[in-house]
């Protein structure tokens, strides 16, 4: 972890970052764009998991970070629900409701992968590294 200088770095902020694009590319088509309530829902799952992604790594501890990954592993499912929603509406066929659904899955996996790894580190966070080399 303590290679990773920037959010933008993580994976699975990248992969998020990828699916947040898919996301907003279905909703803009058929009739899911007049369902207003589940396309804001889904619009924000994966602006969600790249939000607090980012948010915790910029803390600069990882206990934080792990909180705030936490989350955004919980908006990982939240957005696998809205697809079965999106599918049973009609909205997506089955086709895209399993990319996405995947896509989604992967970026859950890599997130807990990060978790894992944070409590396994002894490396406690860059703020505690800064304040111990000044």
């Amino acid at each position: 972890m303590a290679s990773i200088k920037r959010f933008e770095e993580i994976e699975s902020w990248q992969l998020a970052r990828e699916l947040d694009k898919k996301i907003f590319s279905i909703t803009k088509q058929t009739d899911f764009s007049k369902d207003f309530k589940l396309r804001d829902q889904i619009l924000n799952s994966p602006g969600s998991i790249m939000d607090n992604i980012a948010e915790g790594f910029e803390r600069g501890g990882n206990k934080e970070f792990n909180q705030f990954l936490s989350i955004s592993k919980g908006s990982a499912g939240e957005l696998k629900s809205q697809l079965y929603r999106a599918l049973d509406r009609g909205y997506i066929d089955n086709s895209k409701f399993e990319e996405l659904f995947n896509e989604a899955n992967t970026v859950a996996k890599k997130i807990g992968g990060l978790m894992g790894y944070l409590s396994k580190s002894d490396f406690r966070g860059s703020k505690y590294y800064y304040q111990n080399t000044n």
